[in-house]
C-alpha cells in the first residue's frame, strides 16, 4: 500500500446560519404588546358598558354614528351620561343643579342641566326678548320728547347679545360724560342715568355696570386708567340708586381701564364709555 492508502479522510463541515437569530427577533414583543393593549381596551369597554345604562349607551352610540350629523340628544339624556354619573352620588360631588347635600333629593338631584325644562327655558327666553324690545323702543323713542333727550340719544347705542341687554353710553368731542380726568358727573350723565332707571323699572331683571376709559400716553408716572374706570362705574351706579334704582338689583360693577377699546384709535375720547347690562337670569 501506498501513502496514499494511510491518510486520514478529510471531514468538511458546514454551518446553517439562521438569519434574525435563533428566536425570530424582536418582532413577537411588538405583537405582544399590541395583544395586550387591545385586551385592556377590551376590558375598559366592558366596564363602561357595564357601569350606563341602556338609554345612555344608545346616545354615545348616536354620537358616533356618522349617519347622523347632529345629535338630538347628546351624551344619552339631559346632560352628559342623561345627567349621572358612572359614580354613586355618595363617592363624588356631581355639577349641575341640586347635588348640595349628601343624599339629595329628587328635586335637588344633578342633573347636569339649568334646573329648568326646555319649554321653560324658551318661555324665559322669549319673556326676556321682549322686555328687551321694549326697553331699546323706549330709548330710541327718548329722541322725539326734548332737546335734551336727542342730545342723550346721540350718547347712546343699544345691542342684545347672550349676558343680555347692553345700553352704551359714551363721550362724544365737546360732550363729555364726566368732567376730563375725574370722576365727577356732567348734568348730561346725570339726565341719562335718571332716564336709564326709569326705563329699566320696566324689568325686574338684575344689571351690571361697566366702565372704560381712553388710554393715556405711556410716559405717563402713574396710569389712571383702572382706578377711573372702577370709579366712574360706581358713580354710575350711585347716580341711578339716587333716582330710586333698586339697589338689591345691582349684581357688579366693573372696572375695564382701557382693555377692551370701541374704536382702534386707543386714545380716542370714544373709548371713555359705560355700559348698562340688563342681564339675563342667571348671569
Amino acid at each position: 500500500m501506498g501513502s496514499r492508502d494511510n491518510a486520514a479522510p478529510v471531514i468538511i463541515k458546514r454551518k446553517k446560519v439562521v438569519a434574525g437569530g435563533g428566536h425570530h427577533g424582536g418582532a413577537w414583543k411588538v405583537a405582544y404588546a399590541d395583544f395586550v393593549t387591545a385586551m385592556m381596551a377590551f376590558f375598559l369597554l366592558m366596564w363602561l358598558l357595564n357601569a350606563t345604562t341602556e338609554k345612555q349607551r344608545k346616545g354615545i352610540a348616536d354620537y358616533f354614528n356618522p349617519t347622523i350629523p347632529i345629535n338630538r340628544v347628546s351624551g344619552g339624556g339631559e346632560g352628559a351620561f342623561g345627567g349621572d354619573s358612572v359614580f354613586s352620588e355618595d363617592q363624588i360631588a356631581q355639577t349641575g343643579t341640586g347635588a348640595s347635600g349628601q343624599s339629595p333629593t329628587a328635586e335637588r338631584q344633578a342633573r347636569g342641566d339649568s334646573g329648568m325644562d326646555s319649554a321653560d327655558t324658551a318661555k324665559d327666553k322669549a319673556e326676556f326678548e321682549r322686555i328687551a324690545k321694549e326697553i331699546e323702543k323706549a330709548l330710541q323713542g327718548m329722541g322725539g320728547e326734548s332737546m335734551v333727550s336727542e342730545q342723550m340719544a346721540r350718547h347712546i347705542v343699544t345691542k342684545i347679545t347672550d349676558e343680555g341687554l347692553i345700553v352704551e353710553f359714551f363721550d362724544l368731542e365737546n360732550e363729555p360724560l364726566f368732567t376730563p380726568e375725574t370722576v365727577t358727573p356732567e348734568p348730561l350723565l346725570r339726565e341719562i342715568a335718571k332716564m336709564l332707571s326709569r326705563v329699566f323699572g320696566l324689568a325686574t331683571n338684575s344689571v351690571a355696570i361697566n366702565g372704560f376709559t381712553r388710554s393715556y400716553p405711556s410716559m405717563l408716572r402713574e396710569n389712571p386708567v383702572w382706578d377711573l374706570s372702577s370709579a366712574r362705574a360706581q358713580a354710575m351706579r350711585q347716580l341711578m340708586e339716587d333716582d330710586g334704582f333698586d339697589p338689591a338689583r345691582v349684581q357688579r360693577v366693573s372696572g375695564f381701564a382701557d382693555r377692551k377699546p370701541a374704536v382702534e384709535a386707543t386714545l380716542s375720547i370714544r373709548n371713555n364709555r359705560l355700559e348698562l347690562i340688563l342681564l339675563r337670569d342667571g348671569r
